[in-house]
């Protein structure tokens, strides 16, 4: 079965990790899970979920200073690595290659691998220093994919916006969780107005 590594970092938005999990639950890939100390707070705060709930979700789980994980080594082979929320720290740790625990670690992994890093940015708004390094990563072969809503699907709940983007996250990956309305044009009898300059 293929693998994922899925990394949750201290920024707000801890449920993108948790639902993410929860998605790909039912597909057939393997979920590998680290959770950094500032993440765990973050869930404290944002969720009534326990840490070892959330760490029930996947797989496999490790500690953020397990450095002989498996998840640290490129011999162990995965389909890649998101981390979903992405913090500033995390990202900048990844974009110097200046890594100090599991987390960035194997991220650096990932890339150094080849294999796809998808980052879910959680930061706004962004200074040039912070642009430079997101520059610096999409030229190293890492995917920025902030959880941005789609208001073309309508959603009527936050959970439904959260849904969208988790999938949209999982489809870097070709795994489809059901949770993405797919956009197929204006409804139909909705007549297009043509493009202003």
């Amino acid at each position: 079965m293929p693998r994922l590594v899925v990394g949750i970092s201290g920024a707000s938005g801890a449920v993108y990790g948790i639902r993410l999990l929860k998605a790909l639950k039912p597909l057939p890939v393997e979920t590998h899970l680290v959770i950094s100390r500032a993440a765990e707070l973050t869930i404290a705060y944002e969720t009534d979920l326990k840490i070892p709930e959330v760490r029930a979700l996947a797989d496999a789980t490790y500690a953020i200073g397990d450095l002989g994980a498996p998840i640290a080594s490129g011999s162990f082979p995965t389909l890649g690595m998101v981390i979903a929320p992405c913090s500033i720290k995390t990202m900048g740790e990844i974009a110097t290659g200046v890594t100090s625990n599991l987390l960035s670690r194997a991220a650096d992994v990932t890339l150094k691998e080849r294999r796809r890093l998808v980052l879910a940015l959680r930061e706004t708004p962004l200074h040039t220093g912070h642009l430079r390094s997101l520059l610096a990563l999409s030229e190293m072969g890492a995917v920025v994919a902030p959880p941005v809503p789609a208001f073309y699907a309508r959603p009527e709940s936050i959970e439904a916006m959260v849904d969208h983007t988790v999938g949209r996250l999982a489809d870097l990956f070709g795994l489809d969780t059901g949770g993405v309305r797919r956009w197929q044009g204006p409804p139909s009898g909705r007549r297009r107005r043509p493009m202003e300059d």
